[in-house]
């Protein structure tokens, strides 16, 4: 049924009220909501003049309270026993690679989800140590969360992906310029390095290509650069 039309202009007067009364009642909370009463009259408000209707596009305004970021991340069961409330981890962004900032653990769900086809998780919220580091992300990012359950300064230690299955190496002999298979004991381990605790001794130089065609155990190979750049060594 056709509806009776209001008078030219009267749809731009009835948008102003409209968006006015909304924002003084978001104005009500304090500054922070003052500057968000701003984005809603500035909504974008379509008139059509043929029909003289007002239409207010949806989803235009999202409220977003940014003074606390946080990462939800899902822990394996097998390891969220060891989970506590502080313990320190680290927030690295796919937006800002080699760049990682400060957290802890502020929360462990106390439930566990069982996905479908997924493993069994429970999810960990991690908060930023200082909010102010985290002022240019977006609501949204993709985060990867490391928790650090212990630590050891001044030790031994390897990349991790030189260390093959079964807790083995091919170290470099430099009397004859060959690979060998070193079989070795570990510590502590993240996905950057791990601890040495036996079967090498620091200044040991290990192959890090194991990708590479030919590197396996018996190879003769040239080391890419010297030692002294302690690539390829497992070095403190």
């Amino acid at each position: 049924p056709a509806e009776p039309r209001a008078p030219r202009g009267a749809p731009r007067d009835a948008a102003r009220q409209g968006f006015g009364g909304l924002a003084h009642k978001v104005q009500r909370g304090g500054s922070k909501q003052q500057e968000m009463s701003r984005a809603l009259t500035s909504a974008p408000v379509v008139v059509d003049d043929a029909a003289q209707g007002v239409e207010q596009c949806r989803g235009a305004v999202d409220l977003i309270d940014d003074s606390c970021l946080y990462v939800t991340a899902p822990i394996d069961e097998v390891d969220a026993p060891a989970i506590r409330l502080g313990m320190p981890a680290r927030i690295s962004v796919d937006a800002f690679p080699g760049r990682s900032f400060a957290a802890h653990v502020r929360r462990v769900a106390p439930y566990v989800l069982d996905v479908e086809k997924q493993a069994r998780t429970v999810d960990v919220e991690v908060e930023f140590e200082e909010p102010e580091s985290a002022a240019a992300l977006l609501v949204g990012y993709s985060a990867d969360v490391e928790i650090v359950l212990d630590a050891r300064n001044d030790v031994p230690r390897l990349p991790t992906a030189a260390i093959q299955e079964g807790s083995r190496v091919l170290r470099y002999r430099p009397e004859d310029g060959r690979l060998e298979t070193r079989r070795i004991e570990t510590g502590l381990s993240n996905w950057q390095y791990t601890q040495i605790t036996g079967g090498l001794e620091v200044g040991n130089r290990v192959a890090l290509s194991l990708e590479r065609p030919g590197v396996v155990d018996g190879a003769r190979v040239a080391p890419d650069r010297p030692a002294e750049d302690g690539a390829a060594a497992a070095a403190r």
